[in-house]
């Protein structure tokens, strides 16, 4: 069976949750099949089964169909690093800090690590949905692209194109994209799936005609928008999340750092109707909710000076209101931040906010790691990612709790054990349970809306 590649024809076009659909639908339909990307740059990740740390769409597309999650199916990934540089992680495990242009300069070096994670997955599954990254055509940098060309052409993967006709100018980026990608590569295009349509779908037929009869590119699909607000890939898609607030009997307020990270830990938050989620930037708002959120960091230290330059400080040593801190945030909340070997900054000392007494330090091995906690005396299928260590996993102080685990909103025994603290009327729901509908819903939509059965028989074509 062929190996399939998914190419946004612009970033943003969906290519993530158009993969973990593929996916999802291949392995209900009996094809052992496995998530895939090469390289993906992403503060969002998560702790795999192997121990590794991959980027949430990957990791998030495997649980979907319950296989293992493993390193391998995202051996390159990169976060924010200090200035121009990024946290540069290979096979699941920290590697170095790197300047962006040696990063470009060396990507050459990185290609035998793709190729072996793509055949090692290959000997494994029939079939693998390797997600591009960006736009395939980006002509100053189609020789440093690990994740769309180099992918197919290595592997010679079937193609689907993703066009995201909210933008604007569908027809132009599908075209140009097709136009514009090697000959050999243009004959493995199974087709295009137009994304996230609005209204009488109806309405482009004739665009479905023009594409088809006069650039002979099958349309495979096209997709009325549909919320799904599970498997947020960067900060961009999890602020175009859709909420139904008219339930809500509590505001909870996630400050947005310049440097968030790991906010699929607010995805049970987005589900719950009687929550109304918002990110705040200014300390203005934050007076107005129920409950604050510091989320995780990637710049810990730059994170808490913007705080500060922002005015922040006030409501988060206020005793008043509700504050639950995590990872980077809980940092925050002791006496100082030490990092003598500049691990994640070049200040090697900071006063933090005090809330919780003692230093946290920064150690150069990354701790990475996901099993079962129990806290604040409930159970948490959590994980962790960091450098920085303090004497206690978590802390509660009055109205403030403090935790370098990852996924607390996950458990319903917490959520609503926080909640009824703010509103005795607070009655939870089960985010496991809404969770496993959502997948299923949403990969009913896309199968209802796209010619799975051409793309089954595409693949399964010698």
């Amino acid at each position: 069976m062929n190996s399939l590649s998914v190419f946004g024809t612009s970033s943003d076009a969906g290519k993530s949750t158009i993969s973990f659909a593929l996916t999802y639908l291949l392995h209900k339909r009996g094809v052992k099949v496995s998530p895939f990307k090469a390289q993906n740059v992403s503060n969002n990740s998560r702790v795999c089964d192997d121990g590794g740390e991959i980027a949430v769409s990957q990791y998030f597309a495997a649980e979907a169909i319950g296989i293992a999650t493993s390193h391998f199916m995202n051996p390159i990934l990169l976060k924010s690093g200090s200035k121009n540089s990024a946290h540069l992680i290979i096979n699941g495990k920290a590697v170095s800090d790197i300047g962006v242009r040696e990063y470009y300069k060396d990507i050459h070096s990185l290609k035998p690590y793709a190729k072996k994670a793509f055949k090692k997955l290959r000997k494994e599954y029939e079939c693998i949905v390797a997600e591009g990254a960006g736009s395939p055509v980006e002509l100053n940098l189609m020789d440093k692209d690990l994740s769309n060309i180099f992918i197919a052409k290595e592997f010679d993967t079937k193609i689907i194109l993703v066009a995201d006709i909210e933008r604007g100018g569908v027809f132009a980026s599908i075209v140009g994209v097709y136009s514009l990608l090697p000959k050999f590569l243009r004959e493995n295009i199974l087709g295009v799936i137009i994304n996230k349509f609005r209204g009488d779908i109806t309405l482009f037929d004739d665009g479905i005609h023009i594409l088809e009869e006069r650039f002979g590119i099958k349309v495979l699909g096209v997709i009325p928008y549909k919320p799904f607000n599970l498997g947020f890939e960067d900060s961009q898609s999890i602020l175009g999340y859709d909420q139904n607030t008219s339930k809500a009997i509590i505001k909870a307020g996630v400050i947005k750092l310049p440097h968030i990270s790991n906010f699929t830990d607010f995805e049970p938050l987005v589900a719950d109707e009687q929550i109304e989620l918002s990110f705040i930037s200014t300390p203005a708002s934050a007076n107005s909710y129920d409950m604050i959120i510091v989320p995780g960091s990637k710049r810990v230290v730059e994170d808490l000076q913007w705080l500060e330059e922002k005015g922040f400080f006030e409501i988060l040593r206020s005793k008043k209101t509700t504050i639950v801190a995590i990872c980077g945030g809980y940092e925050m909340m002791f006496e100082r931040i030490l990092d003598p070997n500049a691990v994640e900054s070049e200040i090697l000392e900071t006063k933090g906010l005090g809330r919780f007494k003692g230093d946290v330090v920064f150690k150069e091995k990354k701790i990475v790691k996901k099993e079962l906690y129990n806290i604040f005396d409930c159970e948490i299928e959590g994980y962790e990612i960091r450098n920085a260590t303090a004497k206690k996993l978590f802390q509660k102080q009055k109205n403030l709790y403090g935790t370098f685990v990852h996924g607390l909103f996950d458990s319903d025994a917490l959520r609503e054990k926080l909640f009824t603290q703010i509103n005795k009327n607070y009655k939870g729901y089960n985010f496991k349970e809404y969770k496993r509908s959502a997948i299923e819903s949403f990969a009913g939509h896309i199968e209802e809306h796209t010619d799975i059965d051409y793309i089954y028989r595409m693949l399964n074509k010698p």
